[in-house]
């Protein structure tokens, strides 16, 4: 750890900065801009002292854009998770008001005293994936919206209404069969004609935002397509999200922090697990489409893919079908895990053994803290050998 700490609390317009030694030793205050002229005059000050880390708050929210600005101009940069500054606030008890000052000195000290932060990076390909599939996010959100409406207006519009999948030229030709002649019938007519314009216009953005992906996903020699349930969306939400796989110790700490491993829940004689709903919910809702896609158009267990083979061994073990299908969602994030360290160790000594780009990024987040879930819990974590999916875990 550097001699001196300079910890700072960000806003948009402001950022308040504390610069302590390894003492604890306040030696010097300020409040700064965060304009040109006003993150200057912050670098100045910093600059004064040789031995210096720069401590800064929320590095994946509030604090990135002062944070890479920082890494830009070649300052080391540490990101503290707000739990950690919110301890130190807490056992300080000269500082139990919370201002921005306290805030700073908070910071600082939670640096000083942690171990194992991590280093904010400049922004790589891990990023823009996570930018695009956001956007991409939103506009899946926007047709969903989209058509609910259409369905509406077409209830009044049609008997019986239109079939639940509906694309914009199946709309289209569905609206060209009613020509209503009341000026309330018109007026349906006339917002379902705009929306389904809408939906077709949206489409098209789907399809260049996946042909975007999926040309960045294959630049970063990601190969997580290749699992079933996986598309260009699921792959990119799970690089941008997670960054750097190796930042995570074993496939038990993924799941604990991807919210898939049980919580384990026992009391006296009774042991049983539950439900966790922590961790993160978008990279859970990404295992939980891969094992409904795995589980789809299934008939009594027949032509079953490896993880539909194993949820009927789950139901014939006696586990109920929501229990079964957390089970699996807790082996697939096994197997994406391993599929994602193999694509690290790949890009990483290169094709011919060389040492390659990594996939590190300071999009993914600060070191998750491991609990008690991160084990192996009975169930859904332990190994079995009979099964291909199982092999892959």
């Amino acid at each position: 750890m550097a001699r001196v700490i300079i910890g700072m609390d960000p806003h948009k317009r402001s950022a308040t900065v504390e610069i302590i030694n390894g003492r604890e030793k306040v030696l010097a205050q300020g409040r700064f801009g965060t304009d040109r002229d006003g993150y200057a005059a912050m670098l100045r000050l910093g600059r004064q002292y040789k031995d210096r880390v720069w401590a800064v708050e929320g590095c994946n929210g509030i604090g990135r854009h002062i944070a890479q600005r920082l890494v830009a101009d070649g300052e080391t940069v540490l990101d503290v998770p707000a739990k950690l500054s919110a301890r130190a606030r807490l056992f300080d008890t000269s500082r139990s008001r919370k201002t921005d000052p306290a805030d700073a000195h908070c910071i600082a000290v939670a640096a000083l005293r942690a171990n194992g932060l991590r280093q904010v990076t400049v922004d790589d390909v891990t990023v823009a994936l996570r930018l695009l599939v956001d956007r991409r996010d939103g506009l899946g959100r926007a047709r969903t919206e989209a058509l609910s409406r259409l369905h509406h207006l077409l209830l009044e519009l049609v008997p019986g209404g239109a079939k639940q999948f509906l694309s914009a030229p199946q709309a289209r030709a569905l609206l060209n069969t009613v020509r209503p002649r009341d000026l309330v019938g018109r007026t349906r007519r006339q917002l379902a004609s705009e929306l389904i314009t809408e939906v077709a216009v949206i489409d098209k953005k789907i399809k260049a935002a996946n042909a975007q992906l999926t040309e960045l996903i294959a630049s970063t020699g990601s190969t997580l397509q290749q699992l079933n349930g996986i598309g260009p969306s699921g792959a990119a939400r799970l690089l941008g999200d997670i960054g750097d796989v190796g930042r995570f110790a074993s496939r038990d700490h993924f799941a604990s922090w991807n919210g898939t491993a049980p919580i384990d829940a026992s009391s006296g004689d009774q042991h049983r697990h539950r439900l966790s709903r922590a961790g993160n919910r978008r990279i859970n809702q990404v295992l939980h489409i891969m094992a409904i896609v795995q589980l789809r158009n299934d008939t009594e267990g027949r032509n079953d893919t490896e993880g539909r083979a194993y949820y009927w061994r789950k139901l014939a073990a006696g586990k109920s079908p929501m229990e079964a299908m957390r089970a699996l969602k807790r082996r697939l994030s096994n197997v994406v895990y391993q599929q994602m360290v193999k694509d690290a160790e790949r890009v990483r000594t290169g094709p011919g053994g060389q040492t390659g780009a990594t996939l590190q990024s300071s999009a993914a987040g600060s070191i998750p803290t491991a609990g008690t879930s991160e084990k192996p819990l009975p169930g859904p974590a332990r190994t079995h050998s009979r099964t291909p999916l199982l092999a892959a875990s």
